[in-house]
C-alpha cells in the first residue's frame, strides 16, 4: 500500500510539472505570436491584397450624382518581379456603359514594394502606363490561361505615372494605411494639367478612397473631383448586376463628356 500510494504521488506532482511545462511553453508561444513585428514585406502584401478585387463607387453615386459617377475598379496580380515587388493590374470603367462593351477609361499597372528605408513610411506605390493597354483590356476577367504571361507584362511596363508612400494608420482610426505623393506631385499634361497629386486610403472593411487632381502652371484644378475622393467598396457577390445600373445618369454621349473634363486621367 506504500509502495503504491508513493508512486502514485511522485506520478501526480510528475504530471502537474509536464502539465506547467506546456503551459508556459503554449503561453511562450502566444506572446512571441502576439509581439511579433510586422516586417516591411508583410505591410507590402498586405497592402497588395487590399487593392485586389472588384470595387465600386455606386453609395457615393447615389448620394451625389452631381459630383460622383458609378465606377467599377478591379485589379489584380499580375507578376511579381525579381526583389519581391508586387505587379498588379488595374483598370477603372464606368458602370454607365454597363449595356456596351466595355471600354476601360484608365489601365495601368501598380508596383507595389516596401518603402525604403530611409524614408518614414511602410508602403511604396508606383503607377506605371501600360506600353499596350488594348492587350490588357478586360485582364482580370479573363481566364489565366489567356493573360498574358508574367514575364510579358513586366516588359509591358512603362513610364512611370505616380508613387504614393503609405504609412500604417495609428489605431482607432477607420483606415488601415494611408498616404499621398509628395505635394510638389507628378508631370501631367493631359486636359491643361501641368502636374497631379494623388491621396490614397485603404480602410479596415477593405474599401478604398482615392483622390486624383490635376493643377495647371498657376495651382488651378483642372481635373479630377473637388469635393473629396471616390469611394470605392467592395461588391457583395451576389449584386454585381445591380452594382452595375446606371442609377439615373444622363445619356451616354453626355456622361461620357462629363467623366472626360471632371474625372478620367488618360495617360
Amino acid at each position: 500500500m506504500g509502495i503504491e500510494s508513493e508512486s502514485s504521488g511522485g506520478w501526480g506532482v510528475a504530471r502537474g510539472l509536464v502539465v506547467k511545462t506546456l503551459v508556459l511553453i503554449g503561453g511562450a508561444l502566444l506572446l512571441k505570436r502576439l509581439t511579433k513585428s510586422t516586417t516591411r514585406w508583410d505591410h507590402a502584401r498586405l497592402v497588395a491584397r487590399s487593392l485586389s478585387g472588384e470595387k465600386f463607387s455606386r453609395d457615393q453615386a447615389s448620394r451625389d450624382p452631381d459630383h460622383y459617377f458609378n465606377f467599377r475598379m478591379l485589379t489584380c496580380p499580375a507578376a511579381e518581379m525579381v526583389d519581391g515587388s508586387k505587379v498588379l493590374y488595374f483598370e477603372q470603367v464606368s458602370a454607365a456603359f454597363w449595356r456596351t462593351p466595355q471600354k476601360p477609361f484608365r489601365q495601368r499597372f501598380y508596383m507595389v514594394k516596401p518603402c525604403p528605408k530611409e524614408l518614414k513610411c511602410d508602403v511604396e506605390l508606383s503607377s506605371y502606363a501600360i506600353r499596350d493597354a488594348e492587350e490588357y483590356k478586360n485582364f482580370c476577367d479573363r481566364p489565366k490561361d489567356q493573360r498574358p504571361l508574367p514575364e510579358e507584362v513586366i516588359g509591358d511596363i512603362a513610364e512611370h505615372l505616380t508613387t504614393i508612400h503609405l504609412k500604417r494608420c495609428d489605431r482607432g482610426k477607420r483606415c488601415l494605411y494611408e498616404g499621398a505623393t509628395p505635394p510638389e506631385g507628378f508631370p501631367n499634361s493631359w486636359n491643361g494639367a501641368a502636374y497631379c497629386t494623388s491621396e490614397l486610403s485603404i480602410l479596415r472593411n477593405n474599401e478604398i478612397h482615392v483622390w486624383d487632381k490635376g493643377y495647371d502652371d498657376d495651382g488651378n484644378q483642372v481635373w479630377g473631383p473637388k469635393e473629396g475622393p471616390y469611394e470605392f467598396k467592395p461588391a457583395p457577390a451576389s449584386s454585381t448586376g445591380d452594382m452595375f445600373s446606371p442609377l439615373n445618369f444622363p445619356l451616354q454621349q453626355s456622361i461620357e463628356k462629363r467623366i472626360e473634363g471632371s474625372f478620367v486621367l488618360r495617360e
